[in-house]
């Protein structure tokens, strides 16, 4: 099934109150072509479901639109695909309820920890293009395209440091 997406990425300010008694799942990610500097297909462990996904934006480089295909698939048919040379990335994903809406906080494991990407996916564009950022949040990353999960797999924050940089972000820890 393909689905418009309209999403809006931020860097996190600081962990908001309560966020560890949130729900939570752990999501593995793994990009093809590894040969591709943005890869747009993904296999992905979510939780304990399994699924591959395309995505690919909509109108030139406006992250915040995206054509969504997603394809549930088996746990052997994701282990045997997640074998391929792919791009990997881990985090965990935490579900916070503010101002009626649910952000997805994604905080990140192994290479990137420290980094903590906020998402909020609207239903039109009149309210993805009116939302305020909540305080928890620095900055809206949504067109910066180190903070595509395309791009930030197998990178580490060392690697994208600079770029954090240019908003003084600061590594948060669970």
């Amino acid at each position: 099934m393909r689905e418009l997406e309209l999403e809006r990425t931020f860097l996190a300010k600081f962990l908001p109150e309560g966020l560890k008694e949130c729900k939570r799942k752990e999501i593995i990610d793994v990009y093809i072509p590894r040969s591709r500097e943005h890869p747009t297909l993904r296999i992905r462990k979510n939780g304990e479901s399994f699924e591959i996904t395309k995505k690919e934006p909509v109108q030139g480089d406006d992250a915040s639109k995206q054509l969504e295909q997603t394809i549930h698939l088996s746990k052997e048919e994701f282990e045997s695909l997640a074998r391929l040379d792919g791009k990997k990335v881990a985090k965990l994903r935490h579900y916070y309820k503010f101002g009626g809406k649910t952000f997805e906080i994604d905080v990140f494991c192994g290479a990137l920890e420290g980094l903590v990407l906020v998402d909020i996916e609207f239903d039109d564009e009149n309210e993805k293009d009116s939302f305020e950022m909540p305080e928890f949040c620095l900055a809206d990353v949504t067109l910066e395209k180190f903070a595509a999960g395309g791009m930030l797999c197998g990178k580490s924050y060392k690697d994208i440091e600079p770029a954090l940089k240019k908003y003084d972000y600061k590594k948060l820890f669970l």
